[in-house]
């Protein structure tokens, strides 16, 4: 028997227990209110009364029982490796935000994390194997807006709900840009918008995938500035680059964990940034909203989850310490550098930002129907 299974069953033992004694205690004073006592009661009323006292009594300890061994396990957890699912490739931003994280969240945590990458069909067999992982605490995953937003209105059947994962909070924003080859003859972002507007349907973009958060952000600006570019699609993002570098398409989407090496490099140019505020990263770069473009807010967030069912007292240190581990500063400066913008939060926090999440995107799939089945 394990040591978090001989504590549960310890609180369970000491949990019915005390409520026995309190029944037994009510049964003595029962007796003795019927024993020549000047203060007569009912027997109508006292039974009634005692009856009341043993059903609340047996009620509280029934529920101190089921709740006493997930206190137990709370406990005692971690007792062995956990394993962190990311459900894309190793070597892409979504590991490199995960290898970052693990060692200083298992030495917090006293205990080692195993990064499990299990890539393919958009992220839905990684997370789907998390999802129907045991709720005990030793599986995490990475999810993102694919799994967690997009997913489920792009396909119409998947193999796990959205509800089968619990949030554990927030860890960080993949800013997406519209870059261009140098050889496209976009010199800004104004004239860019000038010409795909003058000849609709004459210009293509790549994105990484149908229904990537780079497919959408594209989508999504489109219909804010009334023009028409037509969508080339790839197999992920090292081929959608690779294709922009040689010149294939002229434009596309990329986060700033892909795009920068070749920013710097000169091969790519940025010319917008399609969140709300202009980046770190590149403080050069416009914002759409500069443009008179409004409502381009889109990024590629991704976030900590675990099995719906694990113990409260679990997701809430996890997310504590998850909070503490993206505040390091030297981790902190090595995501940043990587592109990323830190952005911890609770778990409560990142649950109404999924469903807020969720009302935008759905209504804009349904509006362009994209489908990835």
């Amino acid at each position: 028997m394990s040591d978090s299974t001989r504590l549960a069953s310890t609180h369970t033992r000491r949990a019915v227990g005390s409520g026995l004694r309190t029944i037994r205690w009510c049964q003595v004073l029962r007796g003795r209110s019927s024993e020549g006592s000047s203060f007569q009661p009912s027997f109508e009323s006292s039974s009634r009364t005692v009856t009341g006292v043993w059903s609340a009594v047996l009620s509280a300890a029934l529920s101190l029982a089921m709740v006493a061994p997930l206190q137990a396990q709370a406990q005692a957890w971690p007792s062995k490796p956990v394993r962190w699912v990311v459900a894309y490739p190793a070597g892409g931003g979504s590991d490199f935000l995960a290898r970052q994280l693990a060692p200083a969240l298992g030495r917090q945590l006293g205990q080692t994390l195993i990064i499990d990458n299990r890539p393919g069909a958009a992220g839905i067999l990684g997370t789907d194997n998390a999802a129907k992982s045991p709720p005990d605490g030793y599986t995490l995953l990475t999810g993102d807006n694919g799994a967690m937003v997009f997913n489920s209105a792009l396909y119409k059947k998947l193999p796990y709900a959205v509800s089968d994962l619990a949030p554990v909070g927030f860890m960080a924003r993949f800013p997406l840009l519209l870059v261009v080859n140098p050889s496209a003859g976009f010199t800004s972002a104004s004239q860019w918008l000038e010409a795909v507007k003058a000849r609709p349907g004459t210009y293509s973009y790549a994105s990484p995938g149908i229904g990537s958060p780079h497919h959408l952000a594209m989508e999504l600006l489109k219909e804010r500035t009334h023009s028409f570019i037509v969508h080339v699609p790839y197999r992920g993002t090292a081929f959608s680059t690779q294709d922009l570098i040689g010149g294939t398409v002229p434009m596309g989407i990329l986060d700033t964990a892909a795009a920068l090496p070749h920013l710097r490099s000169g091969k790519l140019k940025a010319l917008a940034v399609l969140s709300a505020h202009r980046i770190a990263a590149l403080p050069e770069v416009p914002t759409f909203d500069e443009l008179g473009v409004k409502g381009v807010d889109v990024s590629a967030w991704q976030g900590l989850f675990v099995p719906k069912g694990t113990p409260e007292p679990i997701i809430s240190r996890l997310s504590m310490e998850l909070g503490r581990a993206l505040n390091e500063p030297e981790i902190k400066a090595r995501l940043e550098a990587f592109g990323l913008e830190v952005a911890p939060s609770d778990a409560a926090t990142l649950g109404r930002f999924i469903q807020q999440e969720t009302t935008q995107w759905h209504a804009l799939i349904r509006s362009c129907q994209i489908r990835a089945d």
